[in-house]
């Protein structure tokens, strides 16, 4: 959803879908459990960059006041849907199926440095007692 708020009634969604892809990313959420953003930002805020770490303060911030229409109505829509953008940009990039590869590409280079390590002892005991 990364479109422009286009009413007040769209920030709460806009922080929701920001925190959600923080939690994917960074982790900092328990199964099952769908923390605020501003729940998120003080779990995990120091992963973002700085320049993004205002924006999703203000975003938390929107999303909490949003709750009175009143205050809502005077919240800068076009900054948070410039700083939602912004945040979606930068943690939807890697996907669950991106760091689902990068996790089996870790696990099986350490495989492999464990096998060559585990040959490089094997050869040298083999010298040293003068198998080959």
């Amino acid at each position: 959803m990364t479109r422009k708020a286009r009413s007040f009634e769209d920030i709460p969604r806009m922080a929701d879908e920001v925190a959600e892809l923080m939690a994917a990313r960074f982790g900092g959420a328990p199964r099952g459990e769908r923390p605020p953003l501003h729940q998120m930002l003080e779990r995990r805020g120091a992963a973002l960059p700085l320049r993004l770490r205002a924006g999703a303060s203000r975003l938390a911030e929107a999303g909490r006041r949003s709750a009175q229409p009143k205050v809502a109505r005077q919240l800068p829509l076009r900054r948070l849907s410039r700083d939602h953008a912004a945040l979606v940009a930068h943690l939807r990039p890697l996907g669950a199926l991106s760091r689902w590869q990068g996790r089996a590409i870790g696990i099986s280079a350490a495989l492999a440095l464990g096998l060559l390590v585990l040959a490089g002892v094997a050869l040298w005991i083999a010298l040293k007692r003068g198998l080959i």
